[in-house]
């Protein structure tokens, strides 16, 4: 039976790294989402500007895909909070897991909970805002209401976490594959 060590092992660089960065990557999700809650109106004027493409370049043969409806811009709004907190929460629970597995623990639950909770910040970021909002909605035309450069920081961020969360062990070394830095 193989003993647990209750102190972070040396060996384990590795797995310090997917920790302190699926921490931060928590750490600001979790941010995002309580500043957007407890500062409703900023952020609600940028989703409304950019579904309303009112600060676009009006092409005609583009604008038939704004959404003027404050009623669904709220919605999609509240849906972005939403899932925003929602993968704080995941990134949260992962970074705990992390951490407790770099005390002689299994890493594979904290991989995959992180994982979940990566795949949502970069779905946000990805799919929602570089996607849906740069192309669909032609944010980038936009001089005031342009959050391509964010969005793209933040993908990245988070698509390099998951890089380093799924690194395997030193390859050849003969050790576990799902511990990392062993």
């Amino acid at each position: 039976m193989p003993v647990r060590n209750t102190r972070l092992r040396a060996t384990q660089p590795l797995g310090a790294a997917a920790t302190v960065l699926v921490a931060t990557v928590a750490l600001y999700m979790a941010l995002v989402a309580f500043g957007n809650i407890t500062d409703f109106g900023t952020n609600q004027e940028f989703v409304r500007h950019v579904l309303a493409m009112d600060t676009t370049f009006k092409d005609e043969d583009l604008m038939w895909r704004s959404i003027d409806s404050p009623t669904v811009q709220n919605i999609a709004y509240i849906a972005i909070i939403g899932w925003e907190t929602v993968a704080a929460l995941v990134l949260i629970v992962a970074t705990a897991q992390w951490a407790i597995a770099l005390r002689g623990g299994e890493f594979g639950r904290a991989r995959r909970v992180a994982t979940l909770g990566l795949l949502m910040v970069l779905l946000l970021f990805g799919a929602g805002f570089i996607a849906v909002g740069g192309e669909w909605f032609a944010m980038w035309q936009s001089d005031d209401w342009n959050g391509l450069e964010a969005a793209t920081r933040n993908f990245l961020v988070a698509g390099l976490t998951l890089v380093v969360v799924h690194l395997p062990a030193g390859a050849g070394s003969g050790s576990d594959p799902r511990r990392p830095g062993d």
